[in-house]
Order: structure tokens, then sequence, then C-alpha cells
């Protein structure tokens, strides 16, 4: 996959990704107690969708695009962030926009010129930080939080061979750090074969208590397309499965081709 999400922003995986991480936000916040977003590979925070880069795949307007004139009711939360929000709004972006005054938000990004770009990008947002540096390496960094809460998103671009192999042993080590911490995990889906692999990896750390939840726009066969997208979601909040159904099942209606299908299901109990 090609690291400069401005090709793919806004596209079916964007979608489906924001949307389930704005309801994982409103999910924490049921709790008074604040808590840490750290996002690990926050890219530039925003993302203009008439640039030549994005012109280049168009993959927005089979995205987001579709929704905006007339949103479903499960998806409109998400549509109105984005409209509020303007240019399309990466997840830094969004989890700012909803944090609480005692919320805080530490955004990372490796890449020096997208890490300049995104403190520009999250200028003016109240507590927010922007780190230049390997997100993986922030798990040890800013783990445990001191406010004993955290949602942790892991959005890697998957330019490495070895993502899958190499986020399964991180996520073991800071689960087993903070285990308490309710972890976000964003996977492409070409095949079958790497997902299950990925999945048996985290087992092996002795990981507790994670949730699958997936959209697939076509049968996961093809090794050359990007056919869907998932979330491994370990300590999941109370209730979140019954709210992703809906979500899940908008974005099929809005991107599905035949055999086109979810998947919400628990793949290690706790």
């Amino acid at each position: 996959m090609n690291y400069r999400h401005i090709y793919h922003a806004g596209n079916f995986a964007d979608v489906m990704k924001h949307a389930l991480l704005l309801r994982l936000l409103a999910s924490m916040q049921r709790k008074p107690k604040p808590f840490l977003v750290l996002d690990t590979h926050a890219g530039v925070g925003r993302y203009d969708v008439a640039s030549e880069g994005a012109k280049k795949t168009g993959e927005w307007e089979q995205g987001v695009g579709r929704l905006l004139a007339a949103p479903p009711p499960a998806l409109a939360e998400y549509v109105n962030a984005v409209n509020k929000l303007g240019v399309y709004p990466g997840s830094p972006v969004f989890a700012a926009a909803a944090l609480r005054p005692d919320d805080r938000l530490v955004a990372c990004e490796l890449h020096p010129e997208d890490a300049a770009a995104l403190r520009r990008n999250m200028h003016g947002c109240a507590n927010t930080a922007v780190h230049e540096r390997d997100g993986y390496e922030a798990l040890g960094a800013f783990l445990p939080p001191p406010e004993k809460r955290a949602l942790v998103l892991i959005d890697p671009p998957f330019e490495r061979k070895d993502e899958f192999s190499i986020a399964a042993q991180r996520l073991g080590k800071a689960w087993k750090k903070f285990p308490s911490g309710v972890y976000v995990f964003w996977y492409p889906i070409k095949h079958r074969a790497p997902v299950r692999a990925f999945f048996e990896a985290l087992k092996a750390t002795g990981i507790k208590d994670v949730i699958a939840v997936e959209l697939l726009c076509r049968p996961d066969t093809d090794p050359t397309r990007l056919n869907g997208a998932g979330l491994a979601i370990v300590n999941p909040p109370y209730g979140f499965k019954d709210e992703a159904a809906p979500i899940l099942a908008a974005c099929v209606a809005a991107f599905g081709e035949a055999g086109a299908g979810v998947v919400v299901e628990r793949v290690i109990h706790e």
C-alpha cells in the first residue's frame, strides 16, 4: 500500500474506520473520568480531496463522496463531523474535535514532512500534542497514561511486509504494560491468510478480550485488491458491538459489491 494517505483519504475504509472511531470515543466518554487518545500513525491530519494526489485515484468519490448528499442514519454522525471539520479530516482531527476539556490527544507521526504538516493542521486544537516519532515506540513512551484510561489507535501504512507480525508483537507488549487500555488496530483485507496469521500471533502474546470488526466490499479472494478493512479492538467498550452493526450495514449498502459482507466477532476471549 502507498504510504501517502492522500491517495486513499475518504475511501470506504476511511468511512468505516472514522465512523466507528467516533462511536468508540463516545463510548469512552460515557464515564466522566478523562482519558488519553494516542494516535500512533497520525498522518498529516487533514486531506484535500480536490488536490492532484486525491484526483489520481478518486477513491474519496466512491467513499465519503457517495454519502454527502444524503447520508444514511447510521452514518449521519460521521458525515456531519466531516462537513463541520471541512477538508477531509484524518483520525487526529476527528479525535481532537471530540475531546472534552479534561481529555487529551497525543498524535505521533514519524515522517518529518508529514509531522510538520500535522503540527500545522493541529494548531489551535486544545489538549493536543504532536510528536515526530515512531508510532510503535510511542506505545512504550506514553503508556500507561496519568489518566489511567486510554484509547489507542494504531493505523500503520502497511508499507512493510512484516507489518502484521510487528503489530502483534508491539500490541502484546503494550497490553502487558497497560492491560486496561482500549486498543484499536486498523488492517487492510486483501485475502484472508495474513489476517488469520495476525490473530494467531496476537493470541500467542497472551492478550485477552479482542473483537474483529470488518467490512468486506467484495469476497477476499483477490490479493491484488483492497477488498475490505477491519479493526481489531482490544477491550471493546460495553455495547460497542451493537453500535457497530448498523454502521457496518450502512457501509455495505453504500459500498458493497456482489459477495459483500461484514464481520463482528470475538476472536480472543476475556
